[in-house]
């Protein structure tokens, strides 16, 4: 039998692999913003929750990591760029 040699190809570039786990990073950067405020005895109601940090900026944190890990999936490195001079 021959030995055969397969040459596997990653689905995406390295710049693709870059992208998408900065938006992993930033996703998970929301979710630790998003954690805390609660109480420890269930009797008392902490007011922390509905600060700015928990309710406006972790989900919209989590919303721009969504859209930059979308962008490293549908991005296309082969792609080229025609420029035409005037």
């Amino acid at each position: 039998m021959k030995d055969k040699q397969t040459n596997q190809e990653f689905l995406f570039d390295k710049v693709n692999y870059k992208i998408l786990l900065i938006g992993i990073g930033v996703i998970a950067l929301g979710f630790i913003l998003m954690s805390g405020g609660g109480s420890d005895d269930p009797n008392v109601f902490n007011e922390a929750i509905f600060n700015f940090r928990r309710i406006r900026l972790a989900p919209t944190t989590v919303l721009i990591g969504f859209g930059i890990t979308i962008y490293a999936i549908l991005k296309n490195p082969n792609k080229k760029v025609n420029s035409t001079n005037i």
